[in-house]
């Protein structure tokens, strides 16, 4: 095997451009495949980190029955709003949940003197804070007896301060949102951009001077979670009993897990990276395409030099293994050249643009190392075939 891989190197060597041109076929393809799959697995990775950033465990109850199986039976249709009532019931019954938060969403205009600025206007209970993983720079966050007593409190992100006070301090001063005075009590920790939402540009109020606010009788949706990602399924179940007695057995609410969305969220990027594959190997077969081509020049040009291999004591299985590996070097070497440029345009993107989600991990490099191998065997078979099976009289005949 050593001699006949010496021999593929041999002849490759005589011929180093016409190698390198068929080479530059395989080392586009290997490059395709791997920083397309590579955008495909950052942005799984991307999606997955995010999701976890804002809160681990998440449990979410919304309005209205939206898919008909899992708890419970069917009841498609349904719908009955979520009250502050539920969120008293949930924090007093649930055994497996670590944290009950009401949550009422709006926009607003937030004015302070002669500066305003348009943004989300989001009501909540105090466990929020720790649910979402979005804590209190300065100042505090909202507090038990700011909900039950409707105060109209409120705790800005860290733009809306910027674009309202600049560098004066908002603690105590008075604000209008949406038309309503409410006293300022805290600066929200500064968390910059999640799944194109600016967290930054939001504001919180108690839950219920939020449904004071937009005239409501009921809230948008209840956060919570469970203790443990293994409990995560018997919360759940609890959730859904404690709200459905509370409605006469009715189940016009859906339940929905972090996990849900991570698994939604992981099917659509699995099928985008591979759909990407799938284009970016377009590019390996035009490749593969092209070693074969030179392959069976390369047969009929070294026909009288295989004429004289068979003549003098070859086999069949000599040329074949010759001509064979001679497809493979020209394609792994292509793959090697391919995955280690891209290997140095993922290194540049982390260096100079590490927002970028682009991950070269493991995986990556052996499928797009495995592809040009693979494509180096399928595209020399037939070449390595043809030349092993000439007869050695007609071979050495050949002009």
């Amino acid at each position: 095997m050593i001699e006949h891989l010496v021999s593929a190197l041999s002849a490759l060597s005589a011929n180093k451009l016409r190698a390198a041109l068929t080479m530059l076929g395989v080392v586009i393809g290997v490059l395709a495949v791997t920083l397309l799959v590579s955008v495909g697995d950052g942005a799984r990775a991307y999606l997955s980190n995010t999701l976890s950033g804002i809160g681990s465990n998440l449990l979410s109850v919304v309005p209205g029955r939206t898919e008909t199986r899992g708890l419970g039976p069917p009841a498609t249709g349904l719908s009955r709003p979520l009250t502050m009532e539920d969120v008293h019931a949930l924090t007093r019954q649930g055994t497996l949940l670590r944290g009950v938060s009401a949550l009422v969403q709006g926009g607003g205009t937030v004015r302070y003197r002669n500066r305003q600025r348009d943004t989300i206007v989001i009501g909540v209970s105090p466990s929020f804070s720790d649910l979402r993983n979005m804590h209190v720079d300065v100042g505090e966050f909202v507090r038990e007896e700011d909900v039950a007593s409707r105060r109209r409190v409120v705790v800005l992100g860290r733009r809306v301060v910027l674009e309202l006070f600049g560098d004066e301090s908002p603690l105590g001063q008075s604000i209008r949102i949406a038309g309503g005075r409410f006293r300022v009590v805290g600066v929200m920790e500064p968390k910059g951009r999640s799944l194109g939402f600016d967290l930054d540009d939001l504001v919180f109020v108690p839950a219920t001077a939020a449904m004071d606010l937009f005239a409501l009788d009921h809230i948008t949706q209840i956060v919570t979670a469970s203790r443990s990602k293994e409990e995560a399924p018997a919360a759940m179940v609890e959730i859904d009993d404690i709200l459905a007695r509370r409605r006469n057995g009715e189940h016009s609410f859906t339940i929905q897990s972090q996990e849900d969305l991570l698994k939604t969220f992981g099917a659509i990027t699995s099928a985008m990276t591979a759909v990407l594959l799938a284009i970016a190997s377009i590019s390996l077969v035009v490749g593969g395409i092209g070693i074969m081509n030179i392959m069976l020049v390369s047969v009929r040009e070294r026909t009288r030099e295989i004429g004289v291999r068979l003549a003098v004591g070859a086999t069949q299985a000599d040329v074949l293994w010759q001509f064979l590996l001679e497809s493979v070097v020209i394609s792994t070497l292509g793959g090697a050249v391919g995955l280690g440029t891209g290997a140095l345009i993922i290194y540049a993107v982390h260096a100079y643009a590490p927002e970028v989600p682009v991950v070269l991990s493991p995986w990556i490099a052996a499928v797009a190392f495995g592809s040009s191998f693979v494509t180096g065997v399928v595209s020399g078979v037939v070449p390595a075939r043809r030349a092993a099976r000439l007869d050695p009289v007609e071979a050495l005949r050949y002009e």
